[in-house]
Order: C-alpha cells, then sequence, then structure tokens
C-alpha cells in the first residue's frame, strides 16, 4: 500500500495488533524510526538471577509452584542498544515506561540518558503483598519514566504510586494489565501506536487495545506469543490475519524465528 493510498481514519485507530517471536533489540531495529507513539516493556533484568542462585523465588524456575519455564535473562551490557534503537523508533514528544528492580534502576537509567532519554523519575508499583526475598520482601517494583522532546501527561493528578494487586500463579513475573492501563492513558491517546519488546504474556497489548490503542510486541518465548495471541484476539477478534501486509496495515501474527 503506498503512502498515498493510505487505509481511512476510522482503521487506523481501530484496536490491531502486530506480534512477533524476534529478539527484543532485533525487533526494533526492523522498526521504522519515529513510528511508535509509546513503549512500555519490562525486560528479564540480570539481578533476577541473584534469586534464582539462592533460591529466594519457586518463580523462576519450572516446579510444582511455577508451571511455566522461566525466560531468557536479558544482560545489563545490552541495555545500551535497547535504549538506543527505542530512542529512533519513538517518535519525537512520546514517552517510555521500564519496569525494573532497585538494583537495575541504576544501570538503566544513565544508559537511557546517553541514549537521549529524559530521566524524570521513577514511579512505585505497589502489588499490596510481599514476593520473593530475605530482607524486607519486596512489595513494590519501579517503573523508569523517560521522554524524548517533551510531552504533557495527560493527567497532571495521577500520584507516582500506583497500587494494583499481583497477579497470581500467572504467566512467571506478570504485570496486571491495569498498571500499564494507567501509564497508557497518561502518555497516549486513541489510536496511537503502543510498543512492548519483552510483551511476556501480553499484558500491554490487553491495557493498549481496551484503551483503543493499537499494539506491537515480541518474545522469544513461543509460549508468551501463543498466549498473548489468544488474549489480543478475545478483545479484537477480527483484527488478527496471518497474511503479510505493508506496516500500516497492522493486525497479523509474525512468529518468525
Amino acid at each position: 500500500m503506498s503512502r498515498t493510498n493510505r487505509p481511512p481514519e476510522d482503521f487506523l485507530t481501530a484496536p490491531v495488533f502486530h506480534l512477533s517471536s524476534l529478539d527484543a533489540v532485533a525487533w526494533l531495529r526492523s522498526q521504522p524510526s519515529d513510528s511508535v507513539d509509546l513503549l512500555i516493556t519490562d525486560p528479564a533484568y540480570e539481578s533476577l538471577e541473584k534469586h534464582r542462585a539462592i533460591g529466594t523465588t519457586t518463580r523462576l524456575k519450572h516446579s510444582k509452584a511455577s508451571s511455566n519455564d522461566w525466560f531468557a535473562v536479558f544482560p545489563n551490557a545490552r541495555f545500551p542498544e535497547l535504549f538506543a534503537e527505542a530512542f529512533r523508533v519513538l517518535k519525537r514528544n512520546t514517552h517510555l515506561y521500564l519496569f525494573c528492580d532497585a538494583e537495575t534502576m541504576f544501570i538503566a537509567k544513565p544508559e537511557a540518558e546517553r541514549a537521549g532519554f529524559r530521566f524524570w523519575k521513577p514511579l512505585v508499583w505497589d502489588k499490596k503483598t510481599i514476593g520473593m526475598g530475605y530482607h524486607y520482601r519486596a512489595r513494590y517494583e519501579f517503573i523508569l519514566f523517560f521522554e524524548k522532546g517533551k510531552r504533557r501527561l495527560n493527567d497532571l493528578g495521577v500520584a507516582d504510586v500506583i497500587t494494583v494487586p499481583r497477579v497470581h500463579r500467572g504467566y512467571p513475573a506478570e504485570k496486571p494489565p491495569a498498571v500499564s492501563a494507567i501509564l497508557i492513558e497518561q502518555s497516549s491517546t486513541r489510536g496511537e501506536l503502543v510498543a512492548d519488546p519483552f510483551m511476556g504474556s501480553g499484558s500491554v497489548g490487553v491495557a493498549a487495545l481496551d484503551a483503543g490503542r493499537r499494539f506491537i510486541g515480541t518474545d522469544l518465548n513461543p509460549e508468551a506469543v501463543r498466549l498473548t495471541t489468544e488474549r489480543l484476539r478475545a478483545i479484537s477478534p477480527d483484527s488478527a490475519n496471518d497474511g503479510p501486509r505493508e506496516p500500516e496495515q497492522l493486525g497479523f501474527i509474525d512468529t518468525r524465528p
């Protein structure tokens, strides 16, 4: 489809999605520059290996307490290339939100700033119940709030603590869509494109489609792509198609290795 023969406006603003099973950085490199309106993501940060090594959680392995195998960790050394590509694909005057723990925050923040992002502050996701750890067990997670250019939040009255119960017995480290829903409502408008290069079971995509946004995402785990496909098709059953299309016509599943 040529640029002079674009789809009608109501098609562009319909809840549609495009999923892949590619490495996060490789997938970002395949996206056009200045094409994404908002990026929300939750890498499997390297410090999680510490919890698995000392046995402070059973959710990081296949066990009776967890029906899902843990996913590959994203090493800290790859943050520079991740943020460089995220900065490139995001349009000017947009936001990026990164879920992480206190240890990863001190690594990710300076790398994002080197890529060109402005750091505003860490938001706190209060999970309401304690989780893994031995010393002062974790009840919260940080969401680092970055900006490319300058974009005003849609509601300046929203607090920096987001209180939403954690997901129990879900996909490993699954985030409730209600958390991403707040970020999406704050940093995008209807019809805009939300991206997640570590989509897991698709909670960001669920929140995006529920809010009338479009969604693109990727995950190396085929089970994650399957789960996300099922969840998003349940919201927008007519938006998915297995055939290849032009970039403007999002709404298909790409599971190439």
